[in-house]
């Protein structure tokens, strides 16, 4: 095997995937005698999805840390899995129904169900082969789907405990209504985000004669007041406490009570209060006992207790009952204002609160353990920052509404008999049993309707994927997993309630480490989604850049905060160090042929003795970032050793040793391309597997291989500071030829003087590759602790340690350069100094977009640098 002229991703990535599939690299047995386990729970696509830009970085990441551990010699396994996504998959499918002229009620909920499986059994893989197509080695012969058999079990069996329990409850509350998806939500299912609306003043009038004037936004649910409330301590209002005051429109009495709920600065002061359409009137309404008037039907249109104006939807009912006001004369003003709307996360309608029975779970008593997890250090987040967040919310968590108003889930295992009794249980059968004891004879059931949100299952994740509730292997092996990867917007949803589920039903957390990823924004700021159409596919990046470039770029974006853009320009940065790494790696192939030269027991030549240095230390830094999980450190060490050290200095001076077939030389260099492509591995796994094949090394998959492990005897720090020398050198003279633009053919005789003598003999040791590598004829070393006259029209570039003098009057035309340079800097001040008056400007960092802001600093910080830069080269010729 050799390896062809370019590299193309897309004739390497296929065809080696399916090589580690073939052979089962990726699968991990239970009980594995002197393997320590590492195990990781993907967080599971939704089932209708498609790879966004958060599933590359995530799964990405998730993969560095499995192939790592896999390559330490952990007993490593990623169990894999897709999320049946209650709301989207049904909708989805609602969609294809609609195109066939028909839906679900049509179908009935059993055909129904049984399309959504057909569908689901159609598409449902296909986030599964976009995995494999960003090279995610998740042990394939273990993946679980939420409405698996066994999950489904796992999913009864705890409903059915908590319930036991006192944990689980049915009752009438109020909860966030998604009219268009016709089903409850959790307040973690709700965008808040503000809209531009209007504040109504409506004058109620008083029974005992007058009138008191209220400020709402939502006049339509006015038609539902039992209320108004006022401040105890308002004395505007104090002699109406115990008083009525009458409905406009409808008529219907409303006694005036005192709550300290009631904020005296928002409108008047005084509140209408509507129990069954607002989360602060239901309070207020269980304190006083009030009655609560639901006006809403589910499909978002008012119903008969919305009088004359039954039948309207909201936006109309709103006009409606403007006009009315206005009509009647009970319209005071209309003030614009701007305030939060809670709209649905899955198909952004405006949600309504609504007076509906649900089922719930008590949170306080399961969070408590969860929060002690973290505090006790038993769970650490990455970065910590985030423990802080997760901690606050657990001290003020909420119940969590788990009905959903669906047919596509997990059915909730509870039956009811002829009158009304529960009857809560695992199986219909036992559901059955224990209504016959009950009843005395046998009875018909009728199952709930509602299914369970989509997180009940998800909340089970790290350990139904497993096989609980029996006793497995991968329980006793795998469990608690090792390690989570998620994005911060599903810390709620998802790894708070994993945290509380684990403790409550296995005593133990569910995974030692939290890293959190930041989340994709666009330029302007805003989160990417399909629907705004900002969004990337990652599998179109993949076709253009190859997945390993993804990888790389998805590694960078990492430690820049809690969100990153696109990274662009890594992306091209990672396709350009992968064609250095092919092309490297085609040179020694090319070298040594079919020869595989040991490692030399002892090397004396500088570079050789550099590289082996510098390879040594890499793999301790990369080691150490990766056990930390810096991901964006270990990549960037990994690329500056393999394009600087390797590629730029060591190939480049070891050059004429390998054309004249120094044995030294093909031994470290065959060395170095071996370790160096099982430490990339993890990060770039394609294009090291197609390497580690034409290697023909073993064992068969550098998948498997050992991962490098550091050798402090070949550590060398003189030969790591002579080559520091020798670059400092020679990119002193490249960067003087490139500034003052010295013709290419044009040999250079530079003076380089040093501060250190014993830095002479190292540069005189290598003034043919200095030559050679600068374009240079002739070059002078000298040892002196103060500067060095130059001659007339030189360049200098000073480097610690010394400096470079480049004698320039033959190639250019000195005082031309200068005037150039004149030129570019004179623009440079006028450009950095336009930038510095817009950053001064208090209004412009105000009212800017941070995105501006961002630019414009980096505007002056790139004008600032050209400056100084520019300054420098005039003052280097003489100016």
């Amino acid at each position: 095997m050799e390896l062809s002229k370019r590299y193309q991703p897309a004739d390497v990535e296929a065809k080696n995937y399916r090589l580690w599939e073939e052979g089962k690299y990726f699968r991990t047995s239970t009980g594995v005698v002197g393997k320590v386990p590492f195990s990781i729970v993907i967080p599971p696509p939704n089932v209708t999805g498609r790879l966004h830009m958060g599933h590359a970085l995530n799964n990405t990441l998730q993969d560095v840390v499995i192939r790592y551990q896999r390559m330490k010699g952990s007993a490593a396994c990623w169990f894999p899995g897709t999320d049946h996504a209650g709301i989207a998959t049904q909708n989805v499918v609602e969609k294809m129904l609609a195109r066939e002229g028909t839906d679900r009620h049509a179908l009935g909920r059993e055909a129904f169900v049984a399309r959504v499986w057909d569908w689901k059994a159609k598409y449902g893989s296909e986030i599964i082969e976009q995995l494999k197509a960003l090279g995610c080695s998740c042990d394939w012969s273990r993946l679980r789907f939420t409405l698996d058999d066994g999950l489904s079990a796992a999913v009864r069996e705890v409903f059915v405990r908590l319930y036991n329990e006192g944990l689980i409850y049915r009752g009438e509350y109020l909860t966030n209504w998604c009219p268009r998806c016709g089903t409850a939500l959790s307040d973690l299912e709700v965008d808040h985000r503000d809209v531009q609306g209007a504040l109504y003043y409506i004058r109620y009038p008083l029974e005992a004669g007058g009138s008191l004037t209220i400020a709402t936004t939502r006049p339509e649910t006015m038609l539902g007041d039992t209320a108004v409330a006022v401040h105890p301590q308002d004395e505007r209002f104090a002699g109406l406490v115990g008083a009525a005051a009458m409905l406009p429109l409808l008529g219907r009495r409303l006694p005036i009570v005192a709550t300290e709920s009631v904020d005296p600065a928002f409108g008047t002061g005084a509140l209408k209060v509507t129990p069954a359409h607002d989360p602060v009137d239901f309070e207020i309404g269980k304190t006083h006992g009030l009655e609560s008037i639901n006006i809403l039907s589910p499909d978002g249109t008012l119903n008969a207790n919305a009088g004359p104006f039954e039948g309207m939807g909201r936006d109309a009912a709103r006009k409606a009952v403007v006009d009315r006001l206005q009509e009647e004369g009970f319209l005071e003003k209309v003030v614009p204002y701007g305030h939060a709307v809670g709209h649905c996360d899955r198909c952004d309608t405006p949600v309504e609160p609504l007076l509906s029975t649900q089922w719930f779970v008590r949170m306080k008593p399961l969070a408590q353990k969860a929060l002690e997890a973290v505090k006790d250090g038993r769970i650490q987040f990455v970065p910590d920052r985030w423990t802080k967040l997760y901690n606050d919310w657990l001290e003020n968590i909420r119940d969590w509404c788990i009905s959903r108003q669906l047919w596509w889930g997990h059915r909730i295992p509870v039956w009811y008999g002829p009158d009304g009794c529960e009857f809560v249980a695992r199986t219909e059968g036992d559901a059955a049993s224990a209504a016959q004891a009950h009843y005395g004879r046998t009875v018909e059931l009728r199952q709930d309707d509602d299914v369970l949100d989509t997180w009940f299952s998800s909340w089970l994740w790290p350990f139904s994927v497993m096989g609980w509730p029996e006793d497995t292997g991968d329980l006793r092996t795998f469990f608690p997993t090792s390690f989570l990867l998620t994005g911060f917007d599903i810390l709620f949803f998802w790894v708070s309630r994993m945290v509380m589920a684990s403790l409550h039903f296995l005593g133990d957390v569910p995974f030692r480490t939290v890293y959190i990823t930041p989340l994709f924004v666009d330029d302007k700021g805003q989160k990417m989604s399909k629907s705004k159409g900002n969004s990337v596919d990652p599998i179109d990046l993949i076709g253009e850049y190859g997945a390993d470039a993804l990888r790389l770029a998805m590694a960078h974006t990492t430690g820049k905060g809690r969100t990153v853009r696109m990274p662009w320009s890594d992306l091209a940065e990672g396709r350009n160090f992968l064609n250095k790494l092919w092309n490297m790696s085609r040179f020694v192939l090319m070298n040594l042929g079919d020869d595989r030269p040991p490692l030399p027991g002892h090397v004396t030549e500088l570079e050789d003795r550099f590289v082996l240095s510098r390879l040594s230390e890499t793999i301790e830094t990369v080691t150490k970032h990766l056990e930390e999980y810096s991901f964006h450190l270990a990549a960037e060490a990994l690329y500056d050793f393999t394009w600087r050290d390797v590629c730029d200095w060591y190939v480049e001076m070891a050059k004429p040793r390998l054309t004249s077939g120094d044995a030294a030389a093909r031994g470290v260099l065959y060395y170095v391309l071996r370790e160096t492509t099982k430490l990339l591995h993890p990060l770039v796994p394609f294009i090291t597997e197609e390497i580690w094949q034409v290697l023909g090394e073993r064992p068969a998959s550098v998948c498997v291989a050992s991962f490098p492990a550091p050798r402090p005897e070949l550590r060398d720090k003189e030969a790591e500071d002579h080559v520091s020398i020798l670059r400092n050198v020679a990119l002193g003279v490249r960067s003087l030829r490139a500034e003052h633009n010295v013709p290419a053919g044009a040999k250079t005789n530079p003076i380089t003087r040093v501060d250190d003598p014993a830095h002479v003999a190292v540069l005189e040791g290598k003034r043919a590759f200095l030559c050679a590598s600068t374009g240079s004829e002739t070059w002078q070393f000298v040892h002196s602790p103060l500067a060095v006259d130059a001659p007339e029209g030189a360049a200098r570039f000073v480097f610690a340690g010394g400096e470079d003098i480049v004698p320039l009057a033959e190639h250019i035309d000195v005082e031309a350069e200068k005037a150039r340079l004149l030129r570019e800097l004179e623009e440079a001040v006028g450009e950095l100094a336009r930038a510095e008056a817009k950053l001064a400007n208090e209004q412009f960092l105000e009212r800017a977009p941070e995105d501006v802001v961002t630019k414009e600093r980096g505007k002056a910080d790139e004008f600032r640098g050209k400056r100084d830069r520019l300054k420098a080269s005039l003052q280097s010729l003489g100016r």
